[in-house]
């Protein structure tokens, strides 16, 4: 900061000290400010009166005493002008001449009173949370935060104001023209029951393969790239689901460090992609380069869900950098603590937007609006749904957030995925989630593992995960469908690393280890870590081969993570949040080992099996009972001895299961009204250590029995065709998965 000397020797207004490059621009002819409108939002050209071309800006800041918009040119100049203009407190105002690729900033004028939560400085550049583009990066040095970081007593910090200037160290907005009415796409809406969703990395996806020119590897070009293409297609999934794609900001502890924000849960800009993963250029090209990355993938057929943020911003808590809303209107925007100087934190990471706000909510579904008419995506994951969901402190299914999407006529026809919980007071609602959505089963998860690594102490939860988990979903005409079964995500463990460690090393991202969670239900099958003993490298691709068996057999849509059909590994780390290298990058040379190759052909012929059977793609619950005279229901259970389970047998340890699938019984009908129907199957899951004696199911359940698949074998190809007689007993091979076509 300045000395006393200093602030005397030197002009100052409301607390700024102008840059010499905006005294230059003081000295200029400003350009005139129009009356302009104040919808919509942010900043769009328009033609104004008499037939004048340029920009519309309009800025809901609540509280806020002045507004300046702040334009640069290309050698940094600043240019402010002020938004005279307020209607129901947006400031705004017309702009001629200003057009497409214009860069800008707000500059907003209020109190300085933390203790009431008022944290106004206009000596902070801010970003537009409406900019449709963001150019430059976010660093984070002590003049982009609000208070004086550096101050001695810590604990007052974020009550002193810090009057340097902060321009030339944020990012600009830029003034993006969008006239594109994407006539010319046409979207795959793939039915929930029918969709196999595949969570990917824009820049960890395409980074390092080969067949991607390397100017476009780990951008948006690069997955539109047809080499990217088609590796989806080939594998079968029928939608992306996008880590993190709006403007997100790396955080001042990673940069501190040496590492950076890989996985993007750290947004700043709701309406901007990543300006970190284009190739054409971050001056509004990125706009125009995702969306064509959106038509390449429609065009194969393949729907694009991001992965959103709205539960926080990276202005983290009240020691955190002032970049956007926290010097709009802080108490507008964000959840404050009765001590209104604190946040509240729902996320962890410092903040919780407080959605209950109507400018909040606004923020919200005109981003998630834009995204769908504009940008052309499919549907969204919504990280930490349950921070979204809160009224004022409790979680609520009728809160306003969830209440504006259920009646938006765009939003409610889209894919909506919640990962449903936050870490506050009863943030934990699976199941909770009202129709419409989806939901991440994370009790899928955990059941599926414990089952593979021999640790549930009866098959009760696994029944329900296997079948749709209705004890979860069978309520307000929700479907199977509302569970997105996954084994693992981009947090945590991948499946090889799954197979391979019991503990984590996170070393690499430089907290001691600390980070991540602890409670991986992971085994390593006799070692930890990478080895050259065959017997447990062999176990290792075995329990892949089952893990993806069992994910792809189960009732609900199911979710790969990118390289799990390859054997992807990290190294062991389980939050590689900050590793924006090799360790999370995807290595397209793994299916050259022939164990990776069988485990990729694997999982390419478990989803065209899914694809072919809608057995296995049930648009209703199982009833479990008799669908017609001879007795037969719709879904079966059996032990190693052939018969029903019993009440007892759910209680009792066991760790093998005979699923039965009828394929008569199915619900609904297809397109002509007819009956569907399909081939019925006997899956067994056997995941103890030596081989059991397994008597197939007798008639009535089926006459002959035709082997599909035997996870036991690497080989895949030499398990189909064989046949056995209903009440014939088999031997199925220690860890593996036996599926079985019914015939007769």
């Amino acid at each position: 900061m300045a000395s006393a000397a200093e602030q005397e020797a030197e002009p100052v207004r409301d607390g700024v000290r102008p840059s010499p490059a905006v005294e230059e621009a003081g000295r200029r002819a400003a350009p005139v400010v129009w009356p302009g409108a104040p919808t919509p939002l942010g900043a769009r050209c328009r033609v104004g009166p008499d037939g004048v071309a340029g920009t519309n800006f309009a800025l809901w800041a609540g509280g806020a005493e002045a507004v300046e918009l702040c334009l640069f040119d290309a050698d940094g100049t600043e240019r402010r002008l002020p938004l005279n203009e307020l209607t129901h407190e947006i400031w705004h105002g017309f702009v001629p001449g200003v057009g497409s690729g214009q860069r800008y900033g707000y500059r907003v004028h209020g109190r300085w009173d933390p203790w009431t939560g008022a944290r106004w400085n206009p000596a902070k550049l801010l970003l537009d949370p409406y900019a449709r583009a963001v150019d430059g990066d976010f660093q984070l040095p002590a003049e982009v935060y609000g208070h004086v970081r550096d101050w001695p007593q810590q604990h007052v910090a974020d009550t002193v104001r810090d009057d340097r200037d902060s321009a030339p160290f944020v990012p600009k907005g830029v003034v993006v023209h969008d006239d594109d009415d994407w006539s010319d796409d046409r979207r795959p809406k793939t039915p929930w029951p029918d969709s196999v969703i595949y969570e990917l990395h824009v820049k960890g996806f395409t980074r390092l393969h080969p067949g991607i020119p390397e100017r476009l590897r780990g951008t948006y070009a690069g997955l539109a790239h047809p080499a990217a293409v088609e590796h989806l297609v080939r594998l079968g999934v029928t939608a992306v689901e996008l880590l993190p794609v709006h403007q997100f900001a790396h955080e001042d502890h990673l940069l501190r460090r040496g590492l950076r924000n890989y996985w993007g849960y750290n947004s700043i800009g709701y309406f901007a992609p990543h300006a970190g993963y284009s190739a054409s250029g971050t001056a509004g090209q990125q706009v125009g380069e995702f969306k064509k990355m959106v038509r390449a993938l429609h065009a194969a057929g393949i729907e694009v869900i991001l992965d959103v943020v709205y539960n926080h911003t990276a202005e983290a808590g009240e020691l955190g950098p002032t970049l956007s809303l926290k010097g709009i209107d802080n108490r507008g925007y964000y959840r404050l603590q009765p001590d209104a100087r604190r946040y509240a934190d729902y996320t962890g990471c410092g903040n919780t937007l407080h959605v209950v706000q109507p400018q909040v909510l606004r923020l919200i579904t005109d981003s998630l609006r834009y995204w769908v008419t504009e940008m052309g995506v499919d549907g969204f994951r919504f990280d930490l749904a349950a921070a979204l969901a809160r009224s004022f402190h409790d979680v609520d299914m009728l809160s306003p957030f969830l209440a504006v999407i259920a009646q938006d006529p765009v939003l409610r026809r889209v894919k909506l995925i919640a990962e449903p919980w936050d870490v506050g007071n009863g943030g934990y609602q699976v199941g909770a989630f009202p129709p419409l959505w989806t939901e991440w089963n994370d009790r899928y998860r955990d059941a599926v593992r414990d089952f593979w690594r021999g640790a549930l102490p009866d098959v009760r939860d696994l029944g329900y995960r296997l079948s749709g988990s209705s004890d979860l979903y069978a309520w307000g005409g929700r479907r199977p469908y509302a569970s997105v079964n996954f084994i693992t995500a981009h947090d945590g463990f991948t499946l090889r690393d799954l197979v391979s460690y019991e503990r984590k090393h996170n070393e690499a991202n430089g907290e001691g280890n600390r980070d991540g969670t602890n409670d991986n239900r992971a085994w390593n099958c006799g070692a930890e870590g990478e080895t050259d003993d065959p017997e447990v490298g062999a176990l290792r691709l075995r329990q892949l081969r089952n893990l993806l068996t069992t994910l792809l057999l189960s009732t609900g849509v199911p979710m790969l993570v990118a390289g799990d059909e390859m054997g992807r590994t990290q190294g062991g780390n389980n939050n590689a949040y900050c590793q924006d290298n090799e360790t999370s990058w995807l290595d397209w040379s793994l299916p050259e080992d022939p164990g990776r190759a069988q485990l990729l052909a694997l999982t390419r012929r478990l989803l065209a099996l899914r694809h072919e059977h809608p057995v296995l793609r049930r648009r209703a619950f199982f009833s479990g009972r008799p669908q017609g005279a001879d007795g037969l229901r719709d879904l079966a259970w059996f032990t190693p001895d052939g018969t029903e389970m019993t009440e007892r047998d759910w209680y009792a340890p066991a760790a093998t299961l005979g699923l039965y699938l009828s394929g008569r019984d199915i619900p609904g009908r297809d397109a002509r009204g007819e009956q569907v129907t399909d081939d019925s199957f006997l899956a067994i899951l056997h995941a103890g250590p030596r081989p059991v004696e397994f008597r197939l199911p007798a008639p009535p359940w089926a006459e002959t029995y035709e082997l599909v698949l035997d996870t036991s074998l690497d080989d895949q190809t030499r398990a189909p065709g064989t046949e056995h007689r209903g009440g014939e007993t088999v031997t199925v091979a220690a860890r593996s998965v036996l599926l079985l076509r019914v015939g007769g």
